[in-house]
């Protein structure tokens, strides 16, 4: 019901430009001059106490002088005057301000004291701002152009949100002669405000944007980074590029947005649970947008090219092979078809090669074949001009066998004379095109990870992804005493303590602080044996001749435990030695050396590490990571991208692997990374795998200590499903009601509810006449992240009508109760409806409670809703909870009801 809190940026309806002049070339005067030009329709003022006009329109001495209020403010004067243009502005009820002046923390100490001074006067009047050191921004449709890129811009569905104000005028060049339009266009610049996480909240609802390009240089935010961007990545697609993906660049970032870079492997992990494009380059960035501002719809990796050339058509595969992008097999419907209308000479498979006298009729018939086969997830058309070849007419043809198609069709008419008219015409047709094949088939890959990464969008495990609960409790204790003693390295024996309280299977471990003490040891394991060092200053034993191995005597003890501790004498004189470990010698012939670990990035929080382990992890440099918390779904593709998966299957003499116990083990460890905020590093290195199963020989945890006000999960950057708010309840007629948070894969659930609601519930909940949800509805209604919003639904069981399926009872839902967080991010807006059925008999009564306690434990402060003033019952279970019931000043048919959590 409410505007949201960045709209003055977007539909300002008075702007101030403060430093607007004639001088030319000077920023205020192209800022000035881009809104006159741009055809701004509200009061546009400027402000400079040296001029009576500027560029022919009245000039204010200040913010106070001016006629009338002013939503935004631009300013573009020098850093030192801006703490006072952001006071006098918070007096006069200015809301936005885009500060394009440079000279803040970028330039040293006495920038970041001004930049202070500019947000704290801001906050002390609620003004946002974007900047500072930045282009400014954009919304063509409404005429504002308050940048100074000196040209404008088409109206359009396009968003781009930048760190860069450089990039933000390349595309803005680029976009002139491809005919792409811009529903807005931000450019950042030091973020100290306003960042990415506030623009694509906004994003999110404006109706005006399809699509959004992410320039990024660093986060500032990882969580509200994450949930804004999971948020629109469900309804809107996103390409993003990172820079500072390596040192050099990373020193780079600091210097220029001071920011924090992170890990890029991190960083690329972390969007790609996110659901969208990643791009490493500017040129990809272009491609990537072109494609998909065509409305594509990606549903897989298999790709058919379609080609008048031989080796344009192997190079294309060529490259698609590079990328892990498959090459379609064509159905025998398909192969008949093209048949009938090729010569007989053609390819008879993938790619089509059409021959070189291919005319404009061969190109319709076979991308339509090909784009009709359910085998095909898009098709990639070539062309080299050749004698008998009509560039404008295949083009012509292809971008008709194209029309009303939501698979990617992808064209590459070779060459630059002969064929420019083609791509004039792929322009217009909206059509992605491009000059040779490799990159054409980039941009698949970009539409083939775009699909892959929506399935990972969907997954929202839990921290308990399994039956079987771990001892939280016994871990926590093992990690306690030891920063109780000041040390913040568990020993091997209590980083195996902590892995068996999550019940991952490890290697019993004694340990020895003399050879007497050892050789009772070994005899009660028994032979044959491991003897490794245990000190809290040398994480890596064998480095130091720490470990050694295959022990079958007494003898073989005695001289290991002497070698080793005069090795850490020589070696490590200073360390600590805190005694031998001694544990049973695993001899696994079919065993994989493994290695699954837990690290800390600087932005995202825990990471969870997995690869080929022993004493060469860093010589092989094996290893992918992810974000927790993990279910089978991400486990499996954890796994799968990296090279030792291609040994865990049957491979020479040895029998697949136990892939469960694995995945269960990735599994554990991700309940450890939620469970253990404490947690800093941990390496299960080697973790042994066969066919029988699994075990963690060595493990090394560093710990640290935490502060215990934190919120749950506060250290992670993906926020787990919170199993902590599942609650029972029992009627009074003794029905047995479970209170749950809604999940992406409860859609079903919902929509079936939904229909079931009579007329009169669906209008009261959603104010419209609609008989079921939309898939976008259903999709924004299902798949959230717990952070900014939170669905609870009431479920009973019933009996199944899943014949097939064998299972006797299903669950149904009676009633959700939800909240989506405000801007201020310390209220909510509140929403209830409850199956007819059950009206009067609890069920909303609950729902509610369990929903503002939810809301408390958040942290938040004030719950609000609105309820129509006919809906009695509603507003009758309102007020027995204590909530206020008053009318809303502009519309007389609704009530604002709220309540002080």
């Amino acid at each position: 019901m409410e505007s949201h809190y960045l709209t003055p940026f977007f539909s300002p309806r008075a702007v101030a430009v403060f430093g607007a002049s004639d001088t030319a070339d000077a920023i205020g005067q192209i800022v000035f001059h881009n809104l006159l030009a741009a055809g701004f329709t509200g009061p546009l003022y400027a402000i400079n106490p040296r001029r009576d006009t500027v560029q022919g329109q009245s000039a204010y001495a200040s913010i106070a002088q001016v006629p009338s209020a002013v939503d935004l403010a631009v300013i573009a004067t020098p850093a030192a005057t801006v703490p006072g243009i952001i006071e006098a502005c918070g007096q006069q009820g200015v809301k936005a301000a885009v500060i394009i002046t440079a000279g803040f923390a970028e330039a040293g100490e006495a920038g970041r004291q001004l930049e202070q001074q500019a947000l704290q006067a801001a906050r002390r009047h609620g003004i946002r701002l974007i900047g500072p050191n930045c282009l400014g921004i954009m919304r063509p449709a409404i005429g504002l152009n308050a940048t100074f890129n000196k040209g404008s811009a088409n109206s359009g569905h396009l968003a781009i949100v930048s760190q860069s104000g450089a990039l933000c005028t390349a595309i803005l060049d680029w976009a002139r002669n491809n005919d792409v339009g811009f529903s807005s266009v931000v450019s950042l610049g030091a973020s100290a405000d306003v960042d990415f996480g506030d623009i694509l909240d906004y994003l999110l609802h404006d109706v005006q944007t399809h699509n959004v390009l992410l320039y990024i240089e660093g986060i500032h935010d990882a969580r509200r980074f994450m949930s804004a961007l999971r948020a629109i990545a469900r309804v809107k697609p996103v390409i993003l590029v990172k820079v500072g993906r390596h040192a050099a660049g990373s020193k780079a970032v600091m210097s220029h947005t001071a920011s924090l870079a992170g890990s890029d492997a991190v960083f690329d992990a972390a969007v790609r649970r996110l659901g969208v494009i990643r791009v490493q380059t500017i040129a990809q960035l272009f491609s990537a947008a072109r494609a998909m501002s065509c409305g594509f719809q990606p549903t897989g990796n298999r790709l058919a090219i379609v080609t008048n050339g031989g080796g344009p058509g192997v190079m294309a595969a060529d490259r698609a092979a590079d990328l892990g992008i498959e090459m379609a097999t064509l159905s025998p419907a398909t192969l008949a078809r093209l048949d009938a209308v090729l010569p007989p000479n053609w390819s008879h498979g993938n790619p089509v090669d059409l021959i070189g006298d291919a005319q404009a009729d061969r190109y319709r018939h076979a991308v339509q074949a090909c784009l009709d086969d359910p085998q095909v997830d898009g098709v990639l058309a070539i062309l080299t001009p050749q004698a008998m070849t009509d560039p404008l007419a295949a083009a012509g043809a292809v971008i008709a066998a194209g029309a009303g198609q939501t698979k990617p069709l992808i064209t590459c008419w070779m060459g630059e004379v002969q064929v420019e008219s083609s791509r004039k015409a792929f322009i217009q047709a909206h059509r992605p095109h491009f000059r040779t094949p490799e990159p054409a088939v980039e941009v698949f890959s970009y539409l083939s990870a775009y699909y892959q990464n929506q399935k990972l969008l969907m997954q929202l495990p839990g921290p308990l992804s399994h039956h079987e609960e771990p001892d939280i409790k016994r871990a926590r204790g093992v990690i306690e005493q030891a920063l109780d003693e000041g040390r913040t390295l568990l020993n091997e024996l209590e980083s195996k303590s902590v892995l068996a309280a999550f019940r991952i299977p490890v290697t019993v471990a004694r340990l020895a602080h003399s050879v007497s003490e050892a050789l009772e040891i070994a005899r009660d394991i028994g032979y044959p044996l491991v003897m490794k060092l245990c000190s809290p200053d040398i994480p890596h034993k064998s480095d130091v001749g720490g470990v050694v191995l295959n022990i079958y005597s007494a003898a073989d003890v005695r001289s290991a435990f002497l070698t080793i501790t005069e090795n850490v004498r020589v070696k490590r004189p200073q360390a600590r030695l805190t005694g031998i470990a001694i544990e049973p010698m695993i001899r696994r012939p079919h065993g994989r050396e493994l290695i699954v670990g837990v690290s800390r990035d600087v932005v995202f929080g825990p990471v969870i590490s997995f690869g080929a382990g022993g004493i060469f992890v860093e010589a092989l440099a094996d290893c992918a990571v992810a974000l927790p918390p993990l279910n089978s779904f991400l486990a499996r593709e954890l796994i799968q991208r990296t090279r030792v998966s291609k040994v865990l299957a049957a491979f020479r003499h040895l029998p697949a692997a136990n892939m469960e116990a694995l995945e269960m083990v990735l599994l554990r460890v991700s309940e450890m990374a939620c469970e253990l905020p404490g947690l800093v590093e941990m390496d299960i290195n080697p973790l042994i795998l066969d066919e029988n199963g699994v075990c963690a020989v060595d493990a090394r945890m560093v710990i640290e200590a935490q502060v215990p006000e934190r919120p749950r999960y506060a250290h992670m950057a993906i926020y787990p499903y919170p199993t902590h708010l599942v609650s029972h309840y029992v009627m009074l007629d003794g029905t047995d009601i479970t209170i749950r948070p809604m999940r992406p894969e409860d859609a079903g659930l919902v929509q079936r509810f939904v229909r079931g609601l009579s007329e009169e519930s669906r209008y009261f909940r959603y104010m419209s006449m609609f008989k079921e949800l939309s898939q976008t509805m259903l999709v924004q209604f299902t798949q959230f992240d717990y952070i900014r919003e939170m669905a609870l639904m009431a479920v009973h069981t019933v009996p199944s009508d899943k014949q097939q399926s064998g299972e006797q009872r299903e669950e149904e839902q009676i009633g959700v109760s939800r909240y989506i967080i405000s801007p201020d991010g310390l209220s909510c807006e509140f929403a209830l409806v409850v199956a007819d059925a059950l009206h009067g008999r609890g069920v909303g009564r609950q729902l509610m409670l369990t929903l503002m306690d939810a809301a408390r434990a958040h942290g938040l402060k004030r719950m609000k809703g609105y309820v129509l003033n006919n809906n009695r019952n509603m507003l009758h279970l309102m007020q027995s909870l204590g909530f206020t019931v008053s009318r809303m000043p502009d519309d007389n048919t609704l009530r604002l009801v709220e309540k002080a959590l």
